[in-house]
């Protein structure tokens, strides 16, 4: 992906003080702003124009029709990152956006310096999620691990739940143990079934509260 001072962005986001304030903020910092929605339709005029590099929208304010509209943006732009900035704290819709394959969203509350993280962090293609953002997702996780016995993982099954936090694909993981392709799917299924998990996210979210995995690692 580009560098941050290439890095084309469009805001989709009803309230003005946030969209005034974040396109402050990305002009300041080099980014190339393409437009800014307040509506669906608007967003759509602006995709049609040109494809951003980063999309950073609020599902609770733009009349989204609920968060499978991200999807069918995923799905139409593969290529378009997309980072969800909003202070709707609800516990499904936050998980339901990360099993969607959102892999940035931030709370309007973070402050500067960690934002300008985030964006960085979303232009590399690097995962992140606010410190506010992963105490709400983590709360069910915290649940399922003070209600059973503490899981215990091999040594190789360890460092592949770590290399999954780290955002490889099951392909890298293989190349990088030397280890065949089946080997890890074997690994991974073992892993989901030890942990009573279904996806990556929730497999991260467990080794985090599980004490695995330093969730500074996760955001950074």
């Amino acid at each position: 992906m580009k560098n941050d001072a290439q890095a084309s962005v469009i805001l989709a986001d009803s309230q003005f003080l946030i969209t005034d304030a974040m396109q402050l903020l990305l002009k300041a910092e080099g980014y190339r702003l393409l437009g800014v929605a307040k509506y669906v339709f608007e967003l759509e005029k602006l995709l049609q124009a040109e494809v951003p590099d980063l999309l950073i929208s609020d599902y609770a304010t733009v009349d989204y029709e609920g968060i499978d509209a991200f999807k069918s943006m995923m799905q139409r732009f593969p290529g378009m990152t997309i980072m969800v900035l909003t202070n709707q704290l609800i516990k499904a819709d936050l998980l339901g956006l990360s099993k969607l394959g959102i892999k940035h969203i931030v709370c309007k509350t973070i402050d500067r310096d960690e934002l300008l993280m985030a964006l960085r962090l979303a232009i590399k293609g690097r995962k992140f999620f606010s410190e506010e953002v992963m105490e709400v997702m983590m709360d069910e996780q915290k649940r399922k691990v003070s209600n059973m016995e503490q899981v215990q993982l091999t040594h190789t099954e360890t460092e592949i739940v770590k290399m999954i936090a780290e955002g490889l694909t099951t392909k890298l993981i293989a190349t990088t143990k030397n280890i065949s392709f089946h080997t890890v799917m074997t690994h991974r299924k073992n892993i989901f079934k030890k942990l009573g998990v279904s996806s990556s996210s929730e497999l991260i979210m467990y080794a985090i509260r599980s004490g695995w995995i330093d969730n500074i690692e996760y955001y950074i």
